[in-house]
């Protein structure tokens, strides 16, 4: 019989009120989404992102596995001493130093596994590769972490999209033998004769299970589409037999305990699982600041040195400091920098790799210059001698985790006495809205749009969709508010659709950065989710309505037609193309409006815009509205200088003609004294802008909001997500949500009723990319570089392909004209005069990696 154990593992009455920008002391950074972080102990920047750590036997040497391939650091100087790619990138996590220091295995992102030696410098070589078999299905097996048999002679690995353990014999380099596990095997380690794994996607499903598709396997789900959790393997050895145990969602590291437990982060379930080693019982530590806190801590790591387990919490950039004992006691939390990722402990050091780092800015400039894809990891060296002072850091913790905030953000206090406003003060108090739309666009950057609007701080030199472009956006943004401090949270759509409609990123997308082998998920792959859920499964879930126009789908056009074929359909009235959807959440194409296309480059936004104003009018007619209306104009994502398509002004001039349908069509219905619209973009990939690459553009309108101000207040996705919930009634997701600030400063008191007028677009729609034979040598070169950029999904483009995507939209527009390389991604250079960054170090491009 299963025995199971819960403690809540919190450190109680060490809260502080969250502190504003202006009052930070001058060692703390604001991240994009809207977490300050101040690391102890001695800090080094690095260009990527970590995801594993292994030290060297000797404690001289630390072993970073990140996106690029691994970093050798010197454990003594805490510098780095050498930098070596890894062909094929780098998977979720995977690497391991043998016994005796002298051989070094990492895990890339296709199928292969890197084996180096290990000099008396410290320096690796590579030597040969490992290949596993590919999967059946196609694509690449996709290792992730691996252990060693006991006497070193062979290799196991988690092979992810094969659900099953790869052995290989060390000394012919060959697979030995392998055996199926769980789904989705992700780490794995030898203890008491078996080898365990944690495996996301957890057992293969019974008959009758309500399923999804994963990287194609199928994974039992629930009816918000996300995997019902995870599981821990135990494997026999030699012949791989095993049985396994429930876990929480996202089992991440596997440890081994002093006294045979086994330790397991749950990454996606805010808990920590230690498990007998015959599986028959197990302690749930849930692993918060706070007990009280909502979703969001994300342990996925862990370190041990027999006496506490240390385990990071990426969500709240702390290592929570566990005692061990048979009933282990939280002892306190270390701060860290964004996203804790890897811990080792050696030599009475605690070593922290932080993925997310200082929030993507390089200490140097490139020759490319800059994008959102500009990483920066910091690793941690925290002597443990930190510990005596455990409780100051704690209070550190829960300082910057804005504890007080996130706890009142979270309680209701319904009081019907209350005089309805826009934003109410308290959860529960009344809103005078009762419909809430969330416009969802895709990738530009606040100069890229609005840097020409001389009231916003705002750089018209970057500004390549200015008022001819975007017409409306800029009626819009003068005649309602005008947000010049708004930023998006996340880097690409991956994982800026989970922060737009999810209020957070989930391991999977922090640590697939190496190459998003397994999946690239549009709101299709259940183990990619965050267990909060949705944005719809909150507003479903508290008894509101819901009405999806787009938002998940890759809609096709049927019969199948070029963008200009659709195009001349909807402008003729033709009726000739129908659009097939495929939204891969079934709980939420059974709320979406199913002849409203989704993704497609090839569909007018102006067409969706339509959909969505047809379906508007006749619930005009019968006076039933959403309370959260999402739709999704994905068209200023532009399709570069792709011939025969749009140009970018003109794919621009689609998507700003769509919005300003759009909300002249609200303004004039009955529910438009009671509706308030938001327009954002997902993401801000493709941008530059002098504050930073993660500012964008957001548009807040409503009656309420006709006030022609300029709003500086600091905002972001997830304080669009808590404002929108706090209007309708509902607390947050989770802890990212919470914390974010109501954007009150939004609204006014009183109405202004009169309805928007919509403009007309000054650029053609139909102003198309000329043909290869009609391109001047630069027109041909811009052409060339972006022909191969995938577009069959939002924003699938690696580094070098975003770099050129950006030139070629500037080329489009701007022609010779020198490209702003030192604008482009998250330079942060003007952070510091908005407030919200008091290090001068980054954004002076100080080329010094050490601070602390």
């Amino acid at each position: 019989m299963l025995r199971v154990a819960v403690l809540i593992l919190t450190v109680a009455g060490l809260t502080a009120w969250f502190q504003v920008p202006q009052k930070q002391k001058v060692d703390d950074n604001l991240m994009a989404n809207g977490q300050f972080i101040r690391p102890v102990g001695t800090t080094l920047v690095i260009p990527a992102r970590p995801v594993s750590m292994a030290i060297h036997p000797s404690g001289k040497w630390a072993y970073v596995k990140e996106n690029r391939g691994l970093t050798v650091i010197e454990t003594t100087s805490w510098k780095t001493l050498q930098e070596l790619s890894s062909s094929g990138g780098a998977s979720y996590t995977g690497l391991i130093v043998d016994h005796a220091g002298k051989r070094l295995w990492l895990s890339n992102a296709a199928s292969v596994i890197h084996e180096g030696t290990i000099g008396e410098d410290g320096k690796v070589t590579w030597t040969r590769d490992l290949t596993l078999p590919k999967p059946k299905i196609g694509g690449e097996a996709y290792p992730c972490g691996m252990a060693l048999s006991s006497d070193q002679a062979e290799l196991y690995s988690c092979a992810s999209r094969t659900n099953e353990i790869v052995v290989f014999n060390l000394q012919s380099g060959e697979v030995k033998r392998s055996f199926p596990t769980d789904i989705a095997p992700f780490d794995c380690a030898m203890a008491n004769g078996h080898l365990f794994v944690s495996c996301w996607g957890g057992p293969r499903p019974l008959t009758g299970a309500k399923t999804a598709d994963s990287a194609g396997t199928q994974v039992e789900i629930d009816d918000r589409g996300i995997a019902k959790g995870g599981s821990l393997a135990a494997h026999q050895l030699p012949d791989g037999k095993y049985q396994s145990i429930a876990t929480g969602l996202q089992p991440s590291q596997v440890l081994p305990l002093k006294d045979g437990r086994i330790a397991v982060a749950n990454a996606n379930h805010d808990t920590v699982f230690l498990v007998s080693p015959d599986l028959k019982s197990k302690l749930e530590i849930v692993a918060k600041p706070n007990k009280a806190f909502p979703f969001g801590s994300a342990p996925n790591a862990l370190a041990t040195d027999d006496q506490n387990l240390y385990v990071a919490c990426g969500g709240n950039n702390a290592v929570a400091v566990i005692e061990l004992a048979e009933k282990p006691t939280i002892k306190g939390f270390l701060p860290t920098a964004w996203y804790p990722s890897a811990l080792q402990v050696q030599n009475g050091h605690l070593y922290v790799a932080n993925n997310k780092g200082t929030g993507a800015r390089r200490t140097t400039e490139s020759h490319k210059g800059f994008s959102v894809y500009d990483y920066t990891g910091v690793l941690q060296d925290v002597d443990l001698k930190e510990l005596s002072d455990l409780t100051q850091h704690t209070k550190t913790v829960n300082m910057l985790n804005a504890t007080q905030e996130v706890l009142q953000a979270s309680s209701a206090e319904k009081n019907s006495t209350v005089k309805p406003v826009p934003v109410p003060k308290k959860l529960g108090d009344p809103s005078v809205f009762k419909h809430v739309i969330y416009v969802i666009k895709e990738n530009r950057t606040y100069d890229q749009v609005f840097g020409d609007i001389k009231k916003g701080d705002g750089d018209p030199n970057l500004c390549i969709f200015g008022r001819q472009v975007t017409p409306n956006q800029h009626a819009l943004a003068e005649e309602f508010v005008l947000l010049d401090n708004y930023y998006c949270n996340g880097v690409n759509s991956a994982d800026g659709h989970a922060w737009t409609v999810e209020g957070n990123a989930t391991s999977h997308f922090e640590r697939s950065f190496g190459g998003f082998t397994r999946s690239y998920p549009f709101g299709d792959d259940p183990l990619s989710p965050s267990t909060s859920g949705f944005i719809w499964d909150n507003v479903l879930n508290y008894g509101k309505s819901f009405r999806n126009y787009g938002e998940f789908d890759y809609a096709t056009p049927d019969p199948k037609g070029s963008w200009s074929e659709v195009y001349q359909d909807w402008k003729n009235k033709t009726g000739k193309f129908k659009f097939k959807t495929n939204i891969g959440v079934d709980r939420l194409r059974r709320y979406s409006h199913l002849e409203s296309p989704g993704w497609n480059m090839g569909i007018p936004d102006v067409l969706r815009a339509d959909v969505f104003i047809k379906d508007l009018e006749e619930r005009d007619k019968n006076g039933t509205f959403p309370n959260l209306a999402i739709l999704y104009l994905p068209e200023d994502h532009t399709n570069g200088t792709s011939p025969g398509m749009p140009t970018p002004r003109a794919f621009v001039a689609d998507n700003d003609l769509a919005v300003g349908k759009v909300v002249e069509a609200v303004s004039k219905t009955k529910f438009w004294k009671e509706t308030v619209i938001f327009v954002i973009e997902d993401d801000p990939q493709n941008g530059f802008d002098h504050i930073d690459g993660h500012r964008s553009t957001c548009l807040v309108i409503s009656p309420y909001s006709r006030t022609g101000k300029v709003v500086t207040n600091f905002y972001n996705q997830t304080s669009v997500l808590h404002t929108m919930q706090q209007i309708l009634g509902i607390p947050p997701m989770n802890q990212m949500d919470a914390r974010s600030p109501l954007m009150t400063a939004c609204f006014a008191p009183k109405p202004n009723l009169a309805p928007f007028k919509a403009l007309p677009n000054q650029i053609p729609l139909d102003e198309l990319n000329p043909s290869r034979s009609a391109l001047s040598k630069e027109g041909l070169k811009w052409a060339k570089a972006t022909a191969s950029i995938p577009f069959d999904k939002p924003d699938q483009m690696d580094e070098e392909e975003t770099d050129l995507f950006n030139r070629a939209i500037w080329y489009s527009v701007k022609g010779s004209k020198p490209y702003p390389a030192k604008w482009a991604g998250a330079h942060g250079k003007g952070l510091k005069k908005k407030g919200l960054v008091h290090t001068g170090q980054r954004d002076d491009d100080d080329d010094d990696d050490d601070h602390e």
